[in-house]
C-alpha cells in the first residue's frame, strides 16, 4: 500500500491524504480520523520525513554509549533498552543507537542539537563528577537519566533504584545471620550505582561496628570471569570471608563455579547474595541452592524511563521527574548462619 493507492481508496487527493496523517492543522478533524482509521486497517505508515516536516519533530529517542563490546553485549543494557523501545514504539517514536567511542560522546548530543536527530535522550550509567547532564541543560535537549549523579543538586529528570538501601539490607542480613567477614564484589565504582551499593554495605557494617577490609572487596566489570576469579581470590585467603555480596547475577555464576571448585557449600560453609536485575534468562529460584537477592526489574526501569521521557517531552515545562524504586530483598537458600 503506497499513498497513491489510499488515497484512491478514500477518494481525497495525495496531497490531504499526506496532510491528515502527518498532522497538518488545516485538515478537519473527521476527516484526519477517517484517514487514520483507514491507513491502519490496510497497514499504511505515512513517510518520517513528511511527518518530520509536519511536526518539527523527529520522533526518535537517541541512546549513546561507548563502542565497547562488553557494552555491546550486555544483558543487562539490552533488557533496559527493550524495555523502552517497546514504550517508544507504542507512541510511534524510533529507538536510535549511537555506538562511539566515549571520549565523542559530548560532540553526539551536539549533533543530535544542531540536526535536530531525535526529540529525547536518555543517559545510561551516570558515573562520579559525570559533565553529561550540564551539556544538556545547555543544549535543551529533553532527557532522562537512568540513575543519579553523585552530586546533591536536582536539576535533570532521572529514575534509579534505591542501590545503597538495597546493599544496606543484604549486608545487615548476613550481620544478622552472624556473618562478620563479608566480601563484596561490585560492578566499577566510578559509576555513582556502584558507590552508592558500597556506601550501604560500608554503612550495616559500621552498624555493627565492623570494617570493610581491602582484600574483601572488588570493583569492575559485572561478568562471570570477574565473579569467579575474585569470589576465589577472597575465599583461598588465610582469615576468608564466610560470605559473599555480589552486583549482578553474572558474576554469582562465576562465584558459584568458585565455590564448586573449592568444595564449599554454598548456604552452609559460605553464604552468598547476589543482586537480580530480572533477567528471565538467570533465574534465582532455579539455582540449587535458590539464590538470596536484592531484586528489581531493569526491564520494568527501561519502560517507566521511557514513559517519563515522553511526558517529558511532551510539557517541557512541567516539574522535573525524580524517581526512586525501593528493592526487594528476597530471602532464600543460599543465605544462612555464619559457620563455626
Amino acid at each position: 500500500m503506497n499513498l497513491k493507492q489510499l488515497s484512491k481508496q478514500l477518494s481525497l487527493s495525495q496531497t490531504t491524504v499526506s496532510r491528515a496523517l502527518n498532522g497538518y492543522p488545516e485538515v478537519r478533524e473527521a476527516t484526519r480520523k477517517r484517514v487514520a482509521d483507514e491507513a491502519a486497517r490496510l497497514g499504511y505508515r505515512p513517510n518520517a520525513h513528511a511527518r518530520r516536516l509536519a511536526t518539527g519533530r523527529s520522533h526518535a529517542i537517541g541512546f549513546v554509549f561507548p563502542s565497547d563490546r562488553s557494552v555491546m553485549i550486555d544483558p543487562l543494557f539490552s533488557d533496559f533498552v527493550a524495555g523502552a523501545a517497546e514504550v517508544y514504539a507504542l507512541q510511534g517514536f524510533e529507538t536510535l543507537l549511537h555506538a562511539g567511542g566515549h571520549e565523542d560522546e559530548m560532540a553526539v548530543y551536539r549533533r543530535f542539537a544542531e540536526d535536530g536527530a531525535v526529540d529525547g535522550v536518555v543517559v545510561q550509567a551516570p558515573h562520579v563528577n559525570d559533565p553529561r547532564v550540564a551539556l544538556l541543560n545547555d543544549l535543551q535537549i529533553p532527557y532522562i537519566v537512568h540513575g543519579r549523579l553523585d552530586s546533591s543538586e536536582n536539576d535533570y529528570s532521572w529514575l534509579d533504584i534505591d542501590n545503597g538501601g538495597a546493599f544496606q539490607k543484604a549486608t545487615k542480613l548476613l550481620t544478622d545471620l552472624g556473618h562478620t567477614r563479608i566480601a563484596l564484589l561490585n560492578g566499577p565504582e566510578n559509576l555513582t550505582y556502584a558507590l552508592h551499593r558500597r556506601k550501604g554495605y560500608e554503612a550495616a557494617l559500621a552498624e555493627r561496628n565492623l570494617h570493610a577490609a581491602t582484600p574483601y572487596m572488588f570493583s569492575g566489570v559485572l561478568t562471570e570471569e570477574n565473579g569467579y576469579r575474585e569470589a576465589k581470590r577472597v575465599l583461598q585467603l588465610p582469615n576468608r570471608p564466610t560470605a559473599l555480596l555480589i552486583s549482578s547475577m553474572m558474576m554469582v555464576s562465576g562465584a558459584i563455579r568458585a565455590c564448586n571448585e573449592l568444595g564449599l557449600a554454598i548456604g552452609k560453609q559460605v553464604s552468598l547474595i547476589g543482586h537480580d536485575d530480572g533477567l528471565p534468562f538467570m533465574n534465582a529460584e532455579g539455582l540449587v541452592p535458590s539464590l538470596t537477592t536484592t531484586t528489581s526489574s531493569i526491564r520494568d526501569a527501561g519502560s517507566r524511563v521511557a514513559e517519563l521521557l515522553l511526558e517529558r517531552i511532551e510539557c517541557p515545562a512541567s516539574p522535573l521527574a525524580g524517581e526512586l524504586w525501593n528493592v526487594d530483598l528476597i530471602v532464600r537458600g543460599s543465605t544462612g548462619p555464619a559457620p563455626r
